[in-house]
């Protein structure tokens, strides 16, 4: 079953066939969603398009190994510099040369291994429930890196992504549940980052040398009650960029973009509109 808001625009990129959403006018925003199961760009952004898109071209594609996004059965994931491709590859085919990215969790730790080797392609950035740190992952962490498809794996997943309960409805949990069984979806959920998971925690980690060097202007956010990534990730990563900014939200887990949406857009609406 495919849920059709999920499905919107194809780009071929070599043997790559992307899934992304593309919606308003103005300097382009890329949305870069996490690494769960039966993730989406539009079931990360759903709350977070419509808004941005008033005042921003907002992008948000599918990820390499993840939502609608078609890749051969032969593909070989090198880790980061797979999805680092595929964003410059996107800018490139979209002409764009510079853009302003919010990332959600994995796709925060892609947003920072993108301005290490990137500098000039990305402006400002949002890091959201970020990598890029440091931490030992959590048995909450392996098991969305572990999820098996079942309807009942996938609210466990729901719930430890919530804080607030009531956001982990069965509406949310069917329609993730089914992207895991189209077919070959799970298998290829599996490549992306098998066992032992602590190793591609440890992978997403930007040095201190590099981090020093950016001179981005950055907003980082961070459920405090977030059972995924812990918080001192997003605290030594405010210690170590300069030009950057931090705002923790109380009764929170790790999916701010929804479980604070009213504010998190506001915040991501203001940063991105300072004019400096």
């Amino acid at each position: 079953m495919t849920n059709s808001r999920e499905v919107a625009n194809r780009l071929a990129l070599g043997d790559i066939n992307v899934n992304y959403h593309d919606v308003g006018s103005g300097r382009p925003v890329f949305l870069l969603h996490g690494s769960g199961a039966g993730v989406s760009a539009w079931a990360n952004w759903r709350l977070t398009i419509p808004v941005l898109s008033k005042f921003r071209r907002v992008i948000a594609p599918d990820l390499v190994g993840f939502g609608y996004t078609e890749i051969p059965d032969d593909f070989e994931f090198v880790h980061m510099q797979s999805w680092v491709d595929q964003i410059i590859d996107m800018m490139d085919a979209l002409d764009i040369q510079q853009a302003d990215f919010v990332g959600n969790s994995f796709g925060a730790s892609l947003t920072l291994a993108l301005v290490v080797e990137h500098p000039e392609r990305v402006g400002k950035m949002v890091l959201m429930g970020s990598g890029g740190q440091p931490f030992e992952v959590s048995p909450e962490l392996s098991k969305l890196w572990g999820y098996k498809p079942s309807r009942e794996a996938m609210r466990e997943i729901l719930q430890i992504m919530a804080f607030d309960q009531s956001i982990a409805t069965e509406e949310l949990a069917e329609m993730r549940y089914q992207a895991t069984l189209r077919d070959g979806a799970q298998a290829l959920f599996e490549r992306v980052f098998p066992e032992p998971h602590q190793r591609w925690a440890d992978a997403l980690v930007i040095d201190d040398e590099a981090l020093a060097k950016l001179d981005h202007e950055t907003l980082i956010l961070h459920g405090r009650e977030d059972r995924v990534v812990p918080v001192h990730v997003s605290e030594n990563l405010f210690k170590k960029i300069k030009n950057s900014q931090l705002h923790l939200f109380g009764s929170c887990g790790h999916w701010t973009q929804i479980e604070q949406a009213e504010r998190f857009n506001h915040l991501v609406m203001g940063f991105l509109q300072e004019t400096q």
